[in-house]
């Protein structure tokens, strides 16, 4: 882990060396200008806000009248209709929240299209359709999309297939005056030849950050490394007025930039990803925008690209102006996990020791919540580099020594151990054991071996890209994260075993761990909700996120109670409430419900249900008087919409 000049080596002494505010030594922060302001009914960025803290201060849903929440409108995604007209196309997933300004909800689609909402009917205002769907799937991930920003009139979106669009919000149409005819293309604008560059390697499927006029995106490459070298991600800043390129940063440096002494010379020509895939976040106070850093080719396998590898698997803080790096941590060096961050960093002003300063919450697939200043980059607590199990891979040259936070503790399980398997009877304990023999397995950080290794978070988390909430008035942090071994071998060239001639691994490609009997291997929870207190670096509660599967047949011998789930879905925070839903993942085992629970004690306050599993995190605003909570659904074939829940008129009953 190092700051912005300073090497890893230097920061160590012995096997595990605490890393202290000392050891950074960041460039000054640009001077502070005004607080952008909203109107507290309004949703007007896709995580709340620039903090990315999901969180809303409405009330007038609370406690006592949360049960009977009912479904005020349905809107449906006009995806339907391009996939009608093309049955050859394969639906994707809505993961998409939209924003409320100005008096409409905007959204994206699963294919890109942008569409304006009446936020009291659900009627379908406008329509855009880029048309990014006809270059074909957009990247490895195919058809998914997570939202739009929004400034000063114009909506706009980074697409599918690599643009960034400019649209006026009254009317849906391109703004003349941003880029050529309201559009930029992203590729030509990374400065890069990328002369026969497919149209589905890379693309955007986050939304963008608009902060003191600049408008930044990053971008998602391919897991599949489709040949040598891949692109090599770019965290992109224009003029929001005009579309014009004010800054570009790479997050994998050229030789003799700052970052290059990480890798191994050669290394650099041969690298690419290391991109930007997820939301990020930005303080509009210091005009400093956080960047959550994905891990450079290829996901498990880095015997080409032997060093710590910065700036991959980094949280990066680059001014908004000018895109010059600020400060930086590697929260993984060397990554062979695909644990590269998932989500925007929470920016939550905290009290730690009687001194009250703006910090950063940035949690991890491998299960860690790191918290620094975010006007430095200091940790709030100390982080040791512990050493860590080495690859056996031949060429493989994993990191001696891994970035671990002395506070908060770890919110998900790592690791497995004998204690972790399940054991709701001696016999199954039993059958357990011999399971798990078969496997090579170990701590977190346990890398590839020639034998299936499993990998416990995964590289679906743990977090992943629905990220956590920030409650700013307690300082508490909810986490929702999942609990999912995954077993994956490679051979002693680094591709996986059961690669085809020529066919490196991909991320996602691997087997589930099974267990005795149909259960899982590791005893629940599967899923579940955790509390930080970042005041105090403690956890404050952790409870199972729902039933999960525990009355399938292979559970209800044993009455295992709530077990939680497996299924993606990202939180909901107001004044009063923290809402979740369970999103899709295996048939049977989410129910379709939005749960509330007490911020306070993570009891279950009520529960709501759904046409179907929620997906992108839900979002709030007021709209004629009433509260609304939006919810996004559609996996797959089950239908794209977006179903928006409110209590009863005055007048009529739930």
């Amino acid at each position: 882990m190092s700051g912005p000049d300073t090497s890893r080596r230097d920061l160590l002494a012995g096997g595990a060396a605490l890393l202290t505010a000392a050891a950074f030594a960041p460039e000054p922060a640009p001077a502070a200008a005004p607080s952008v302001r909203h109107k507290a009914g309004d949703w007007p960025v896709y995580g709340g806000t620039n903090a990315a803290t999901k969180y809303s201060p409405l009330a007038q849903i609370d406690a006592s009248n949360v049960a009977g929440l009912e479904i005020a409108w349905e809107w449906k995604s006009p995806d339907a209709a391009i996939l009608a007209a093309h049955p050859e196309l394969k639906p994707g997933e809505f993961q998409a929240t939209p924003i409320m300004v100005d008096g409409r909800l905007f959204t994206s689609t699963a294919m890109s299209q942008v569409a304006a909402i009446d936020p009291v009917t659900g009627k379908t205002l406008w329509v855009y359709d880029p048309g990014s769907w006809k270059q074909g799937y957009p990247t490895s991930k195919g058809f998914l999309h997570r939202g739009v920003a929004y400034w000063n009139g114009r909506v706009l979106i980074g697409t599918g297939d690599n643009r960034l669009i400019a649209l006026d919000a009254a009317t849906g149409r391109p703004v003349p005056g941003f880029g050529d005819k309201g559009e930029v293309d992203l590729r030509a604008a990374a400065g890069e030849s990328r002369t026969g560059e497919p149209a589905g390697l890379i693309g955007v499927t986050s939304p963008p950050v608009v902060c003191r006029g600049t408008v930044m995106v990053g971008q998602y490459i391919n897991d599949r490394p489709d040949r040598t070298p891949m692109p090599v991600g770019t965290i992109m800043g224009f003029d929001v007025a005009t579309g014009r390129r004010k800054w570009t940063f790479r997050l994998i440096p050229r030789e003799g930039e700052p970052g290059s002494e990480s890798w191994v010379p050669g290394a650099l020509a041969r690298t690419g990803n290391g991109n930007a895939w997820a939301p990020m976040s930005a303080d509009d106070d210091l005009g400093l925008l956080y960047v959550p850093g994905s891990c450079p080719t290829n996901n498990f396998f880095g015997g080409d690209r032997p060093g710590d590898n910065l700036y991959g698997n980094s949280l990066v803080a680059l001014d908004v102006a000018t895109g010059k790096r600020r400060w930086h941590v590697q929260l993984v060096h060397h990554d062979v996990w695909d644990y590269d961050l998932p989500c925007a960093g929470n920016l939550i002003d905290i009290t730690v020791d009687g001194r009250r300063f703006p910090a950063i919450a940035q949690v991890t697939k491998q299960g860690y919540c790191f918290v620094f200043d975010r006007r430095t980059g200091r940790p709030v607590w100390p982080i040791e580099e512990q050493p860590v199990p080495q690859s056996t891979i031949g060429p493989e040259r994993s990191a001696k020594t891994q970035p671990v936070p002395t506070k908060p503790p770890a919110f998900e399980r790592q690791g497995v151990t004998d204690d972790d398997l399940i054991d709701f009877t001696p016999e199954l304990k039993a059958e357990a054991r011999a399971i798990l023999a078969e496997y090579d397995h170990g701590p977190v950080f346990t890398p590839l071996g020639t034998r299936p290794t499993i990998v416990l978070p995964s590289w679906v988390g743990g977090a992943n890209w629905w990220g956590a909430a920030a409650d700013p008035a307690t300082g508490t942090l909810y986490v929702p994260s999942i609990t999912a071994a995954v077993a994956m071998a490679l051979g002693q060239d680094g591709k996986r075993t059961d690669a085809a001639d020529g066919e490196s691994e991909i991320a996602g490609q691997a087997s589930i761990v099974r267990g005795p009997r149909g259960l899982p291997l590791l005893k629940p929870p599967y899923g579940r909700i955790t509390a930080i207190d970042l005041n105090k670096g403690s956890i404050a509660w952790t409870r199972a996120n729902g039933p999960g599967a525990k009355d399938a047949p292979q559970f209800k011998p044993y009455n295992p109670g709530w077990i939680g789930h497996t299924a993606r879905t990202g939180p909901l925070l107001t004044k009063t409430l923290l809402f979740l839903g369970e999103g899709p993942h295996r048939p049977g085992v989410a129910l379709k419900v939005l749960r509330a629970w007490d911020k306070a004690t993570g009891a279950v306050v009520a529960e709501v249900s759904l046409p179907d599993h929620t997906h992108g995190p839900p979002m709030t605003y007021m709209a004629d008087g009433r509260q609304f909570i939006v919810c996004g659904m559609g996996f797959n074939k089950a239908p794209h919409r977006l179903v928006a829940l409110a209590l009863p008129r005055k007048g009529t009953s739930a």
